[in-house]
């Protein structure tokens, strides 16, 4: 069984489904969206953080690494193709400044971090949601983690990009989630894959499927559409998602709002960002753009609530 490297189990969460609830957010992702608001969780190995923010100067990492990989005049400070993940400067960093990004985590590892979380999910209607990343990416761990909540009645959500083998996931995800948010970013196949890196063929294929499924089961399936500047906000775009979810007899859907703070976190994993000079990508989503994105939604018969 492949075991995904977790970045994160994030309590007390109310973003991310009803009620209260924890989040685990899993390391890897089938697509690379130049937008990702977690671009630490593209890759599904470990890596090291940097924040200059926090860095004394104290040099300290520099001393101790065998590998020379650590130098000032490196706009990223690590010179990731030498850097052998010995962890040595992250041990021996006095100010927090490098970090672990990713960290193997057992089904029971998480359990033990969740289970003590559950009287809120209880008195509150929330529950646990796999994030990411990618869950199902590691789908027999994930089957294996949704089925051990499950025999603890905790409520399971799943966010994904919907990017996965249909009978894999049927088999060994769908029948222990309670709820499936699924992102729906760009209609057109060619700009998915130029935004996305790949088309997004499986991934209106595998919603048309899980959708009819979901109706039959009474269960939630939800789609969540991210407004980002030029790209999934355009008039063109917002106007073939309404077409293709009225396509399925979909009619509530998410739009969830830029938010530009993923450009520091891409300077922190060393990864070169050719949009953090760009205005439109390095602001906040505003209103106009928001109540557009509704009105069209709107106009087709499709309501916009929060997810």
């Amino acid at each position: 069984m492949k075991i995904p490297f977790i970045l994160e189990i994030k309590g007390n969460s109310l973003d991310d489904g009803p009620g209260i609830r924890s989040v685990v957010f899993y390391k890897g992702c089938p697509l690379s969206c130049v937008w990702c608001h977690n671009p630490e969780s593209k890759k599904a190995v470990a890596e090291i953080s940097f924040d200059a923010k926090l860095c004394i100067d104290c040099g300290v990492c520099r001393e101790v690494c065998p590998e020379k990989a650590l130098d000032r005049n490196n706009c990223f400070y690590i010179d990731r193709r030498k850097c052998t993940l010995c962890y040595l400067c992250v041990d021996s960093c006095p100010s927090g400044a490098l970090d672990r990004v990713g960290k193997a985590m057992t089904v029971n590892d998480i359990m033990q971090k969740i289970l003590p979380d559950k009287p809120f999910f209880e008195t509150s209607g929330g529950g646990v949601t796999l994030s990411g990343g990618e869950p199902t990416l590691f789908m027999e761990f994930t089957s294996r983690l949704l089925q051990s909540l499950k025999q603890h009645n905790i409520h399971t959500l799943l966010e994904t990009c919907g990017y996965f083998d249909m009978d894999m996931f049927m088999d060994m995800l769908y029948p222990h989630l309670d709820a499936i948010y699924f992102d729906i970013k760009i209609i057109d196949s060619v700009a998915h894959k130029k935004y996305c890196g790949r088309s997004n063929d499986k991934i209106l294929d595998n919603f048309s499927r899980i959708t009819r499924k979901a109706k039959k089961d009474n269960k939630v399936l939800f789609p969540r559409i991210p407004l980002v500047p030029d790209m999934t906000d355009t008039e063109a775009n917002m106007k073939a998602i309404a077409m293709f979810l009225k396509s399925v007899d979909v009619t509530e859907a998410s739009l969830l709002a830029y938010n530009p703070l993923w450009h520091e976190k891409s300077d922190k994993i060393g990864v070169d960002d050719p949009y953090k000079k760009s205005k439109a990508m390095t602001s906040f989503g505003d209103k106009p753009v928001l109540e557009k994105c509704k009105t069209i939604l709107m106009e087709a018969g499709i309501s916009e609530i929060n997810s």
